[in-house]
């Protein structure tokens, strides 16, 4: 599991100092970038390899407001490797409170956006 912290701007935020609903995404997006540097893989080099990763779906629920200011948590966790997919839940979370939680599926694509298999050794490294 890969564990990263961020706090809560004003520009996270609407009038009433509430995180704005789609901000959550941008908080896992966040996660996800974070995990891929731990694995130690390096986006860049992906690219120039001829391959990214591409959110094919997402399912979320919002569960509680984050507030201006707040230390949060983003947690992200594999939980299905296929031969071009990978399965991640994630959660966003205030100490021990679970505010948003997603089911985020992840397409391994080609420069074209066409679906392409995980290259072997990322494969590997999941398995």
């Amino acid at each position: 599991m890969c564990k990263h912290s961020l706090r809560v701007y004003y520009e996270d935020t609407d009038m009433g100092g509430i995180v704005y609903y789609a901000n959550y995404l941008k908080f896992i997006e966040r996660g996800r970038s974070e995990w891929v540097r731990k694995i130690g893989l390096n986006q860049r080099e992906m690219k120039a390899e001829g391959f990214v990763f591409a959110v094919r779906r997402i399912e979320a629920d919002y569960l509680s407001s984050a507030r201006l200011d707040d230390e949060l948590i983003v947690e992200t966790e594999i939980i299905r490797v296929t031969a071009a997919r990978l399965v991640m839940e994630q959660s966003v979370k205030k100490s021990d409170d679970v505010l948003f939680q997603a089911k985020v599926t992840i397409a391994c694509v080609n420069e074209a956006g066409r679906p392409v298999r995980l290259p072997m050794q990322l494969f590997k490294l999941l398995h």
